[in-house]
């Protein structure tokens, strides 16, 4: 969390943290109980501060090495919508990697720590096959089901020339989005961001690659931008009160 060196009575910043696994809905749980953050939720908050006439700027707060492909362009596109009416920056520190880059990519500008992971521009699924391991064992397992691609890609036996195949098409169709939206959204040719092969870049590399904008400390990025605004209502003659507490949204689904 961060503190507003000035912050104007307006609430004229908001951070919105956008820490863990992305995820499309709040309420699933991982066996290693690792943090979440829910699309749903994150559009939420968004939402309700761009209803908020009193905020000029929203600050999405990175720490994330991505999550679901379900939900993150829905996502992606509606922060990129909203950037139009408020600025949105996006502050990575410290990691912004994989989905968390795709919703990166779609802010206004892109403000890395020093020591912040940028990048892995690329799409995975796993599959895992248990069949030896159950033969072993002495285990046999018995499935019955309707539709010929039901069992596709299923752990109990070797994966399939017909499962492979399905697998490779939604990799090949949300490779393809992810790729032309962060060029769409950085104004980067399609090519160059394919040509990253999903790496993970110190900010310096991303930085030279216009994958970010800028470097800075968290802090020093939030003090800087709460001090513009605390310029501009000096000079329309509002009063200015400095307060020491974080800027967070509360709404919730």
């Amino acid at each position: 969390q961060y503190v507003a060196a000035t912050q104007t009575t307006a609430n004229r910043l908001v951070v919105i943290p956008v820490h863990g696994i992305l995820v499309p809905r709040r309420g699933e749980i991982t066996q290693s109980c690792e943090e979440l953050v829910s699309y749903e939720l994150l559009r939420s908050q968004i939402e309700a501060v761009r209803r908020n006439d009193q905020v000029a700027e929203i600050v999405l707060d990175f720490h994330t090495g991505g999550g679901s492909a379900l939900g993150c362009k829905e996502l992606a596109d509606y922060i990129r919508m909203v950037s139009a009416e408020k600025p949105i920056t996006a502050l990575i520190n410290f990691a912004a990697c994989s989905a968390g880059y795709f919703l990166a990519s779609a802010c206004t500008r892109i403000v890395a720590s020093p020591t912040a992971m940028v990048g892995s521009i690329g799409v995975i699924i796993e599959t895992y096959d248990m069949s030896k391991a159950e033969e072993t064992a002495g285990i046999t397992f018995n499935t019955f089901f309707r539709g010929g691609h039901k069992n596709d890609a299923t752990p109990h036996a070797p994966i399939s020339d017909q499962a492979a195949f399905e697998i490779g098409k939604r990799l090949d169709a949300a490779y393809e989005m992810f790729t032309s939206s962060v060029a769409e959204y950085r104004g980067m040719d399609v090519g160059a961001v394919i040509a990253t092969e999903a790496r993970v870049y110190s900010a310096k590399e991303a930085l030279s690659l216009n994958l970010i904008d800028e470097i800075a400390p968290a802090q020093d990025a939030v003090n800087s931008m709460a001090a513009s605004y605390r310029q501009t209502e000096q000079g329309s003659g509002r009063r200015i009160t400095a307060q020491a507490h974080a800027l967070n949204t509360q709404c919730q689904l």
